[in-house]
C-alpha cells in the first residue's frame, strides 16, 4: 500500500520565504545590538546658594570709646589790680670792642720766614744745570747737551782707567754686566751707591771703581743745588 502526501502539508513549499524573514529578523537584531549605547548616571548637585543662611551670620559688637570732653577754660579774674613798677633796674652798659683811631698802634716787628730746604732728587736727563765732572768746565757755555755728553765721556774714561778684572772671577769664568746706581749729592760728593750684577766679586769691583770718582760740581734746579741720581752699566767680559 503506497502512502500519499497531502500537498497542503508540504513544509518545503514556503521554506524560502521563511528563510528570508528569519534572516531579516536576525540582521535587525544584530544591527540593534551594535547601535545600542549606555550612559553613566550623573549625580546632580544643588549649586544654589542660600542667601538667608549668609545673612544669619553674627556681627561682632563694637564698643564705642567715649572720650572725655576737654576741661573748661579758666575763668577771667573779676578785678585787675594795676601795680606800679617802683623797682629801679640798673642798665647794663656794653662797651664797644672796636679800637678807635686815637688809641696807640702797636708796631709788629718783621717776621722772618725760614726757608726749609727739601732734598729733591732730579734725574740726570732732565736737570737744568748738569753736574760738572772735573775737566768739563770748558763745556759749560755750550748748553746742557754738551755738558751731558762730556759727563758721559769722562765717566767712561774713569771706568776704563780704574778697571781691574777680579782674579777669582776670571778663575771661575764669571762674566756679565753690573748695573751701578749712585747719587751726586748737593755738595758734589758721591753717595747712595747700589749695584746689581751676576756675581758679588763683580759687584765689589764696580763699587770700588765708583768709589774713586772725584768730587764734582753739584747739579742745580732753578738755581738751587739738588741731588742727582745717575746710573751706568759696567761690563765684565773675558777675552
Amino acid at each position: 500500500m503506497e502512502l500519499k502526501k497531502n500537498p497542503k502539508a508540504d513544509l518545503r513549499k514556503n521554506s524560502g520565504t521563511y528563510f528570508v524573514i528569519g534572516l531579516a529578523v536576525v540582521m535587525f537584531l544584530v544591527w540593534r545590538g551594535l547601535e545600542w549605547k549606555t550612559y553613566e548616571k550623573t549625580n546632580e548637585y544643588d549649586v544654589s546658594m542660600n542667601v538667608e543662611d549668609m545673612l544669619d551670620e553674627e556681627v561682632p559688637m563694637t564698643e564705642q570709646i567715649k572720650t572725655p570732653p576737654p576741661p573748661p577754660p579758666p575763668a577771667a579774674p573779676e578785678i585787675i589790680e594795676i601795680v606800679e613798677d617802683e623797682v629801679e633796674v640798673e642798665e647794663t652798659v656794653i662797651e664797644s670792642t672796636e679800637t678807635s683811631q686815637e688809641e696807640e698802634i702797636i708796631e709788629v716787628e718783621d717776621v722772618e720766614v725760614e726757608e726749609i730746604e727739601e732734598d729733591i732728587d732730579v734725574p740726570f736727563a732732565v736737570i737744568e744745570d748738569v753736574p760738572i765732572f772735573p775737566g768739563c768746565e770748558s763745556e759749560k757755555g755750550k748748553g746742557a747737551k754738551a755738558m751731558r755728553d762730556c759727563f758721559q765721556e769722562k765717566m767712561q774714561k774713569h771706568i776704563a782707567k780704574n778697571f781691574r778684572y777680579p782674579e777669582i772671577a776670571q778663575e771661575m769664568g764669571v762674566q756679565g754686566r753690573v748695573n751701578v746706581m749712585f747719587v751726586i749729592q748737593k755738595d758734589g760728593s758721591i753717595g747712595g751707591v747700589r749695584m746689581r750684577g751676576p756675581d758679588k766679586n763683580l759687584e765689589k769691583e764696580a763699587a770700588r771703581i765708583i768709589g774713586k770718582l772725584p768730587k764734582m760740581t753739584p747739579g742745580k734746579q732753578r738755581g738751587r743745588a739738588v741731588r742727582v741720581p745717575f746710573s751706568i752699566p759696567i761690563t765684565f767680559r773675558l777675552q
